[in-house]
């Protein structure tokens, strides 16, 4: 993380912060590997940007570890805690690493690109503006895997992130929505998102 980023604490529990970091990472892992195959610059750029998030989360749970400990047996007992961090921090830099096949143009053999080409399930992110279908609705009344074979994996909200979303949350206009499912219903469900088509297909 850049020394010139501030991060402005806040109390936040440690095992939140720990989950944030486990789902943060796991996503990032996801997009990564979408982005190189599918050279999709758009899910690149968000890994990079979520691996900002989780340096930011690492940074602050270590800040929480050192109020923490007031004697070398309380350091003793956090040993666990950073290390847990450390190695989710590790993954989110990995597929920073990743993910920068795309923004560095290094590309993928093009023998690995035909191979997942035939990959059944893929990433998509999709940003909704305010004309959109969607906005306002719960992702339940969306119905999407049964009506397109896909579902949503994460929502990202101003800068927050929601992971697995509930079926009641609601689509807000200027959500970036990250889906997962077959092309065709992504294609699809893309455009609906962008406002591209005014209505879904039952």
């Amino acid at each position: 993380m850049p020394l010139f980023e501030k991060v402005e604490y806040r109390p936040v529990p440690v095992r939140d912060l720990l989950l944030e970091m486990k789902n943060l990472s796991e996503l990032m892992i996801d997009l990564a590997y979408s982005a190189a195959l599918f050279n999709d610059r758009e899910l690149a750029e968000e890994v990079l940007e979520l691996e900002k998030q989780v340096d930011n989360l690492a940074y602050l749970l270590h800040i929480m570890n050192m109020i923490a400990a007031r004697d070398a047996r309380d350091a003793e007992s956090l040993v666990g805690v950073s290390i847990v961090a450390s190695a989710a921090d590790k993954i989110s830099d990995a597929a920073a690493d990743i993910a920068a096949i795309v923004t560095r143009n290094i590309g993928v053999h093009s023998l690995v690109s035909e191979i997942f080409e035939r990959v059944e399930k893929r990433l998509i992110r999709a940003k909704v503006p305010e004309k959109s279908i969607i906005v306002g609705k719960t992702i339940g009344e969306l119905n999407l895997p049964p009506r397109m074979g896909i579902d949503i994996l994460a929502i990202l909200r101003g800068k927050n992130w929601i992971i697995n979303p509930k079926e009641d949350e609601k689509i807000h206009a200027g959500d970036i929505l990250i889906a997962r499912g077959a092309p065709e219903g992504l294609k699809e469900f893309k455009e609906i998102c962008e406002g591209i088509r005014g209505k879904m297909e039952d």
